[in-house]
């Protein structure tokens, strides 16, 4: 190497240096490279490309009701109202049905006649209807000298309200039409209780009313008179 008398470097060694400096770029830009590739497929960097929560606003299409102004209050379904049977007129009859469609009852009927008139016979059938409030259903029976009587009566759900009243057919002297009415409230219903059965005071027989009245609910209702 040959170097001039003021210190410079001969151009042999200029073109060295330029030689160095190439390689050292090229391979900064290989290992920039290495970075991206491996193994010949692309890798993504993570969290590239996408933005956490872009391209959908929270709310977004629905548009936030005016200052000053009330949302309108959400519709609710009503219940239909309860639908109630109509009650009859007072004192129309009910439907009587036949004893036997009244076995329901009896076993109630049984039960009040042992308690209230122990020893006690039946007189008649059963007197058993289909009742409306406020309808009413008569029997008559006869009754006798010296003898003593109780009528019970019940009724069954809906059923809430029976009365019992008993009345002359025929009016008679020194007697008042209405001779007895039970003091009880409730589905069942009893005239003479024990000890004070009715007693039958005129000195002949006579044809009586049993009324029986459903005051409260409706339904089945049923009763029986008793002697002894």
């Amino acid at each position: 190497m040959s170097v001039s008398k003021n210190g410079m470097i001969l151009p042999a060694l200029g073109l060295a240096v330029a030689v160095a400096i190439s390689g050292c770029k090229k391979n900064d830009e290989e290992a920039q490279t290495a970075g991206y590739q491996q193994g010949g497929q692309y890798q993504q960097q993570p969290g590239y490309g996408q933005q956490p929560g872009y391209g959908q606003q929270p709310g977004y299409g629905q548009q936030p009701a005016p200052a000053g102004q009330q949302p309108a209050p959400a519709q609710t379904a009503q219940p239909a109202p309860a639908q109630t049977a109509p009650a009859a007129q007072p004192g129309s009859p009910a439907q009587p049905i036949d004893p036997s469609a009244a076995a329901a009852a009896q076993p109630i009927l049984n039960g009040l006649a042992q308690s209230e008139a122990p020893g006690a016979k039946p007189v008649g059938g059963v007197m058993a209807g289909n009742f409306q409030q406020g309808q009413v259903l008569e029997s008559q029976v006869q009754m006798q000298p010296g003898k003593c009587y109780t009528v019970v009566a019940a009724g069954l759900p809906p059923v809430t309200e029976v009365d019992l009243q008993m009345v002359l057919t025929t009016p008679l002297a020194g007697m008042a039409p209405q001779l007895a009415v039970d003091k009880d409230t409730g589905a069942q219903a009893v005239i003479g209780r024990k000890p004070n059965c009715y007693k039958w005071a005129a000195p002949i027989g006579a044809p009586v009313k049993v009324i029986m009245t459903v005051t409260g609910g409706s339904g089945l209702a049923a009763a029986q008179v008793y002697e002894k």
